[in-house]
């Protein structure tokens, strides 16, 4: 376990930063809480005795104190489009690992060209989109993959009950969508396409007791970037239920409500991941509750076995690539309930 190590959290008092510094402490680390708002910092930092450390991104020295002594530094806080950087900049300097939580495609697509030969000279770990979206998505479809080499295409299909963003999703997928222009973004014969047409609206087959439900295709999320950098597939969809994708754009949906006492709420999912190659397909499937509230133990197994070692490799790195995908996702029980399908023919 964390044997006491400290782990800066940045963005620690946001809503999946807290969710990130309860487990962290859950495992034996001792988070060090970070972010711009003195306020909120010195409330979270008294509510479970912890340090607090005022930072700002436009102020290197301040991320320099913030990572000081350091063994990793967990970015949670959003927009990534303006923490990411300087954030990684700065744990460069500190020769410690970078990990974050980020959702945002551009954030994402910006971590793996601009670092990627950067991180692999200075042999550092920078782990982008540790998260339910992103590196679930990925260490499913890895784990799916198994010994094949290549494919010919991979679908994630997210089901949830509800999708009641935070405060954080919303002004992240505002600047997403500012950076697009209006676009929006599809992975197909291994390139980005910008497309200006509404995504379709399909119909997914899930595993029972759920069944056929509609999906918005081509909802494109962290996962369509994250995949192809270490998978050899062309073609990488990611689906959501309508009614998700729904609730997240209108614009008086609630924010998540707390219905237990570790603040998760009642929302509950299921990803589904299918990978086909000629005739085969492969699937692998996780559940589990709070897309938010998941977060946190996926990017704290990420960090222990970064800083045990438990890795394949050095750079900026997917999940699947730098983990042994199977391994990894059992180990998330009982957070997440994973069931890895054998084989299976087309017909």
């Amino acid at each position: 376990m964390g044997s006491g190590q400290l782990v800066t959290v940045f963005g620690a008092y946001g809503h999946t930063g807290r969710f990130v510094v309860a487990e962290l402490a859950a495992r034996g680390f001792v988070p060090v809480l970070s972010g711009r708002n003195a306020q909120p910092l010195k409330e979270l930092a008294h509510e479970h005795r912890l340090e607090a450390r005022v930072a700002s991104v436009d102020d290197p020295a301040s991320l320099d104190r913030a990572l000081a002594g350091t063994a990793a530094v967990i970015n949670c806080a959003g927009p990534f489009a303006s923490t990411v950087g300087p954030l990684i900049e700065a744990a460069l300097r500190a020769e410690i690992p970078y990990l974050d939580v980020a959702a945002e495609l551009e954030a994402n697509l910006d971590t793996f060209a601009h670092y990627r030969e950067r991180a692999r000279d200075a042999g550092a770990v920078i782990v982008p989109a540790m998260a339910f979206f992103g590196g679930l998505g990925d260490l499913l479809a890895t784990a799916a993959m198994g010994d094949w080499t290549e494919a010919d295409e991979a679908h994630i299909a997210y089901a949830l009950s509800n999708w009641h963003p935070t405060a954080g999703t919303r002004l992240s997928g505002a600047v997403s969508r500012e950076r697009r222009g209006g676009h929006r973004l599809r992975y197909s014969g291994g390139q980005w396409e910008r497309r200006t047409d509404a995504a379709p609206t399909l119909e997914w087959t899930f595993p029972e007791p759920m069944g056929p439900r509609p999906v918005i295709g081509e909802f494109t999320m962290a996962d369509v970037v994250t995949v192809p950098q270490h998978l050899s597939i062309p073609d990488v969809t990611t689906y959501m239920t309508a009614e998700a994708a729904r609730d997240v754009a209108a614009p008086h949906t609630p924010a998540p409500a707390a219905a237990d006492e570790s603040g998760r709420s009642n929302q509950t999912f299921l990803v589904d991941v299918v990978v086909r190659s000629g005739g085969a397909e492969r699937r692998a499937t996780a559940g589990g509750q709070d897309i938010y509230a998941v977060t946190a133990p996926l990017v704290t197994e990420a960090l222990e076995r970064v800083l045990t070692g438990r890795t394949k490799t050095v750079g900026v790195v997917s999940a699947g690539e730098i983990f042994d995908a199977a391994d990894f996702l059992h180990a998330l029980d009982p957070h997440i309930t994973v069931d890895l399908h054998p084989q299976k023919q087309n017909a």
